[in-house]
């Protein structure tokens, strides 16, 4: 149930990623607020159901530095620091791509300018990120089950004659 629900997670992630880095209309402030309570509401429903072990939360990293990064001012270098140091889960060109897309949904807002996102982008120079701008949802955890060893020792196993393992040797 754990790995079913850390897939599951991790598609939410990645096309609701996807979505917020191809589509201009939702970079705004009021999509990374209703992304981070949407996310929160998530997480409580792990917590409730005792899943926070599954990995499931850790799975929703990127979405949640997504929001994070459309809420935080955009002006100063001390932003850009702030904003290279808390997106660890997003690569540049993704944290590019949603400065890019940014968009003012009142006149209290502005764009972000260019120099700052010039100024973001020598902050994270020296990473070595993927040059990956989409997340692939379609991506699949190997599933793991785990081994639990019978109480029931070899020997006292009969093989009843009517099976034909006759070519079978006890060692």
């Amino acid at each position: 149930i754990q790995q079913i629900f850390k897939q599951f997670f991790y598609m939410i992630n990645a096309i609701a990623l996807n979505n917020l880095l191809l589509r201009k209309d939702v970079c705004s402030w009021s999509t990374g607020v209703q992304l981070r309570f949407n996310i929160s509401q998530l997480e409580e429903w792990l917590h409730g159901k005792n899943l926070q072990q599954s990995g499931a939360a850790q799975m929703l990293e990127p979405l949640i530095q997504a929001a994070q990064l459309l809420q935080l001012k955009k002006k100063t270098s001390e932003d850009a620091e702030a904003i290279c140091s808390l997106c660890t889960a997003l690569n540049t060109q993704q944290i590019v791509k949603i400065l890019n897309l940014y968009t003012p949904v009142n006149e209290f807002e502005e764009r972000v300018t260019v120099a700052f996102i010039r100024d973001i982008q020598m902050h994270l120079q020296e990473r070595n990120d993927p040059p990956q701008l989409l997340l692939d949802f379609k991506h699949m955890f190997p599933v793991s089950i785990p081994f639990n060893p019978s109480s029931i020792t070899m020997d006292t196993i009969h093989l009843p004659a009517s099976l034909n393992l006759d070519f079978l040797n006890e060692v």
